[in-house]
């Protein structure tokens, strides 16, 4: 069966969607006030739908009292941290901050743990660098907040999106240019 879809037309919309990637990364660089506090929105945003859909949840559960009760507990928590976020973003995005902050160092310690695990093997070094890379960054947010807050999650969520632009227009550029198939299901 052959595919009627030219390589072309179906790298044209992914290398777009690259640009826009590419575009909106480096905004967010630009603004990282403003691209932290949508973070910060769009996270309050979900805690609230949690909130309706456990609430909903405990309605519908039927695993009686105990279990509605157990889900109404939840929905209050979700929608008071949703609506909180919500009501004041700067200080939904200060206690963001903080918790990535502290999810770096975590993640650092195990990166540091699972190199020491690893060492022998051929390109265990990348993990150290990793360990090492993840946990400076993690001291740079902690000893810096809640200045930290103005510029570290729009930062990251920026340099995420140039990266993830980039690998897009790899992608689809070499789509286009009548890559492997693996490249065509990648994309």
């Amino acid at each position: 069966m052959t595919n009627s879809i030219s390589a072309a037309e179906t790298g044209k919309p992914d290398m777009i969607w690259g640009i826009l990637m590419l575009i909106c990364g480096f905004l967010a660089i630009a603004v990282p006030l403003a691209s932290s506090i949508g973070v910060a929105i769009v996270i309050g945003l979900l805690l609230l739908i949690s909130a309706v859909w456990h609430l909903l949840f405990g309605f519908r559960s039927g695993s009686g009292i105990g279990g509605f009760l157990w889900q109404l507990l939840l929905a209050i928590v979700y929608g008071a941290a949703g609506l909180m976020i919500l009501l004041y973003p700067l200080a939904g995005l200060a206690w963001l901050t903080l918790v990535l902050a502290t999810f770096l160092l975590i993640e650092a310690a195990l990166e540091f743990v699972l190199y020491f695990n690893i060492r022998r093997r051929v390109s265990a070094g990348w993990v150290l660098v990793d360990a090492i890379i993840t946990l400076l960054l993690g001291i740079l947010i902690w000893a810096q907040w809640p200045f930290s807050s103005a510029w570290a999650i729009g930062t990251l969520v920026g340099v995420s999106l140039i990266f993830s632009g980039i690998s897009r227009l790899m992608l689809s550029s070499a789509l286009s240019r009548g890559g492997t198939g693996a490249a065509r299901t990648a994309v």
